[in-house]
């Protein structure tokens, strides 16, 4: 028998994949059980059936993660790419891949210098945007009437805030109880900062809003250090104050609030006022107002006396006047007499002095009969000259005839001369005057043109006469002209 293509005969067992891989994992689970795994988080996926995929790595190894459904919404912190994060939860294997991985039930920052280069990263892109500035800070009001608190509804926080405010300033407390650590607590946060300024109408707004929590490890207080938290307290609407932690305790939110509180119950006293620092402030003011108008009222009263000290005396001026017009009114009575006496006096001083009326009267007679002698003789030289004069004057009667007769002669010649000039004489003459039908006179037979029509004036009147181109015998010639004195030229009488 021939056994060379026989197989080699082992004492190993043989095992189907299933068996090798389910003893891989009890091996794992056994060997393993719950261990805590330092790593960075790396491709991280949530799928929306709520679990969440990833895996740790470090310099050397990664290692493949999962967290449950059930497990997320008690996890601390909110899990994402780049955080190196402390890993608790029990070693196991996927059969169907061949594949270990870390099921996850918690996760812790590792350590506080990867948290605190967190949130200052943070820190830094939210101050770049501008959401720490100071020009966005509003002022809290002086009383306010609705107080929000935005905590945990357990603890001793609200309590805190509730007493403080009850001795300094009762108020009405709008509470919004939300979770102040844990998953999930960041957004709850935010949603009740947001929620506050969107309440519905009937409820009362609050006029400002408290943050706060407890104090507590940096682990514990993350969740003041969101994004999405430090977001909505920048953009709240309504004045807020964050009060996280103790004062030592610095969160993100404090630098986006508008004011921050070292603890909740600074918080509550940062909200409202003191009810009796208010009263002695507003009694103090009232003293000093009374103070004030009391001094007002004294200033004024010196003022007036001093016044009244330097106005005169009104009485007595109208009396000093009363007694100068009573005065004036007596010697006005008694000045028209006392002028009529001064008058006569000065008359009866001035009265030897002036001549007798008859003297006068005699001397302007003896004046006038003066004058009336000398302007008779004047008058009287004065006729006798001009008979002489005009005794030497010749007789004018005979001088104006001869000048008339010289004139008549002149005149005589003037019409003869107009006579002869005149183209009337030569009409009666047996001259003709022919002119066209339009009035201009036709010196010339060449400017008749044949048929025309022409206008013959005569002695005697005027007819109508038509040129028939026959050429006219020449004209006797005329008399050499009589030479005549030079006169003066004449205009046409045409």
């Amino acid at each position: 028998m021939d056994t060379t293509d026989e197989a080699p005969r082992t004492n190993a067992p043989e095992f189907t994949v299933s068996e090798i891989s389910g003893a891989i994992k009890r091996t794992l689970e056994g060997e393993f059980g719950r261990v805590r795994v330092r790593g960075e988080i790396t491709e991280l996926k949530a799928y929306p059936s709520g679990h969440i995929y990833l895996a740790l790595k470090d310099e050397g190894a990664k290692i493949r993660a999962i967290i449950w459904r059930f497990a997320v919404p008690r996890l601390t912190l909110k899990p994402e790419n780049g955080v190196e994060v402390i890993a608790t939860g029990k070693v196991s294997a996927y059969g169907e891949r061949s594949d270990y991985q870390l099921i996850i039930d918690r996760l812790e920052y590792a350590g506080e210098g990867a948290l605190l280069a967190r949130i200052d990263a943070l820190r830094k892109k939210l101050g770049a945007e501008g959401l720490f500035d100071e020009a966005r800070k509003k002022p809290l009001p002086r009383l306010p009437r609705v107080i929000g608190v935005v905590s945990s509804e357990k603890g001793a926080v609200i309590q805190d805030i509730r007493t403080t405010i009850a001795r300094r300033f009762p108020s009405h407390i709008l509470l919004w109880p939300v979770p102040v650590q844990g998953q999930g607590a960041a957004e709850q946060i935010a949603a009740a900062i947001e929620g506050f300024s969107r309440l519905p109408a009937g409820i009362p707004r609050p006029d400002v809003i408290i943050v706060a929590r407890g104090g507590g490890s940096l682990e514990d207080l993350m969740a003041f250090n969101e994004e999405i938290v430090v977001r909505a307290a920048a953009n709240c609407p309504i004045p807020l104050i964050s009060a996280v932690g103790h004062e030592t305790d610095t969160t993100l939110i404090d630098f986006a609030s508008d004011r921050r509180a070292p603890t909740p119950t600074a918080a509550a006293e940062l909200a409202v006022p003191a009810r009796a620092e208010l009263l002695a402030g507003l009694q103090q003011t009232s003293a000093r107002l009374l103070g004030c108008g009391q001094a007002m009222l004294n200033q004024a009263r010196l003022h007036l006396s001093r016044t009244e000290a330097r106005m005169p005396d009104l009485p007595g001026i109208v009396g000093a006047a009363r007694q100068r017009l009573d005065d004036r009114a007596e010697r006005l009575t008694l000045a028209p007499t006392a002028l009529l006496h001064r008058k006569r006096g000065a008359l009866d001083a001035i009265a030897p002095r002036l001549p007798h009326p008859r003297e006068t009267l005699a001397a302007h007679r003896h004046a006038v009969a003066q004058s009336d002698t000398r302007a008779r003789a004047a008058l009287q030289r004065l006729t006798d000259q001009s008979h002489a004069r005009l005794a030497r004057i010749a007789d004018p009667a005979a001088g104006m005839a001869g000048r008339l007769r010289e004139a008549r002669l002149h005149l005589s010649s003037l019409g003869a001369r107009l006579e002869g000039a005149s183209y009337q004489g030569v009409l009666a003459r047996g001259f003709a005057l022919i002119r066209t039908e339009d009035g201009h006179a036709i010196p010339c037979a060449a400017d008749v043109a044949p048929g025309a029509r022409l206008a013959v004036t005569m002695r005697d009147g005027s007819f109508a006469a038509t040129a028939d181109g026959a050429g006219a015998p020449p004209a006797p010639a005329a008399p050499p002209p009589r030479k005549r004195p030079t006169k003066p030229e004449q205009g046409s009488l045409l």
